[in-house]
């Protein structure tokens, strides 16, 4: 027992307890993107994805000292339609269930609930890394470290590109964190198809992806694997354009004194100032996609799972 009440929704559970595939979401993305009711109805489309891909989506939150795992309709819109909910990473999440709130998990504590709730797979548009100018900051996300630490498949589209994805890259080399891109040579960056650096490790087969995780834990290894996907062709931001933009930026950003925690969300704000709102229609495309992506992965880490194949 984890000692932390799990809500687990009632379709969640059955699938957990047959064996299905299952992917965990982050609910940051409802409290924190777009504005209500566009929230709720980009959750919905996420959460259509994964089950497109062939596995049972399980939206993770925080409400009244508890994990909800799995939100159902009338969850989504209440965390779609209620201003002021938290974001919620590892190191608040003790502290917002004890003073009984709500609170929209990022993608730190969606891993913890998610491993806590024995979900394998995970699924987020982009993952936090190591910032620009990190040598003078420190700045480094929450999820990377987490990554050292939650027993969870990741997908996602790579990591933003406001981000310093070379020392991203290298952060998970040191700390042994698997990095398989899922039919692409390149990291992608989010919303561009390729960070222009080479992923560790090209794999075209799902097949192999569930036997890459299966082996990374089964070599006693209590962490992640982060498995990524680019965007559709057709979603994708060109990259020259996008770190023209990320540039232009940046300066703003350091005019204005805006350091911290605000950094990215002000810096994802101005890009897409910049690139006349294409970067926000990426964003959100790829939410979609990579939960498809997910669900498609998922689903044959189950029927791996299932088959009893030690290889």
């Amino acid at each position: 027992m984890s000692g932390i009440p799990l809500v687990v929704a009632e379709e969640v559970a059955e699938a957990l307890a047959g064996g299905r595939a299952v992917v965990a979401l982050e609910s940051n993305v409802i409290t924190h993107g777009l504005p209500y009711p566009d929230n709720a109805a980009t959750a919905a489309k996420v959460e259509a994805a994964v089950r497109a891909g062939g596995a049972v989506p399980a939206t993770i939150g925080v409400d009244g000292g508890r994990l909800l795992i799995g939100m159902g309709a009338a969850d989504i819109e209440r965390f779609a339609s209620t201003a002021g909910i938290p974001k919620v990473s590892s190191r608040d999440l003790p502290v917002v269930l004890a003073r009984g709130g709500l609170g929209a998990t990022t993608v730190a504590s969606s891993l913890v609930a998610a491993a806590l709730a024995g979900i394998p797979f995970f699924a987020s548009a982009g993952i936090g890394g190591v910032h620009r100018g990190a040598q003078a900051t420190m700045d480094v996300s929450a999820d990377l470290v987490q990554f050292t630490r939650s027993k969870v498949a990741v997908v996602c589209a790579g990591a933003k590109n406001i981000l310093d994805l070379g020392l991203t890259l290298e952060y998970l080399e040191t700390q042994g964190v698997p990095l398989v891109s899922y039919r692409s040579d390149d990291f992608p960056a989010f919303y561009c198809a390729s960070s222009g650096l080479r992923s560790p490790h090209r794999v075209d087969e799902p097949e192999v992806i569930a036997r890459v995780v299966e082996n990374h834990w089964a070599a006693g290894n209590e962490g992640a694997v982060v498995i990524t996907t680019p965007p559709r062709a057709e979603d994708a931001v060109d990259s020259a354009v996008a770190e023209a933009a990320v540039r232009e930026a940046l300066a703003a950003a350091e005019r204005d004194g805006v350091t911290g925690n605000a950094i990215t969300k002000y810096l994802m704000r101005a890009v897409d100032e910049v690139t006349g709102g294409r970067t926000a229609q990426a964003n959100m495309a790829v939410l979609i996609s990579t939960a498809e992506v997910g669900g498609v992965l998922a689903d044959a880490h189950a029927r791996h799972r299932a088959s009893g194949d030690p290889d």
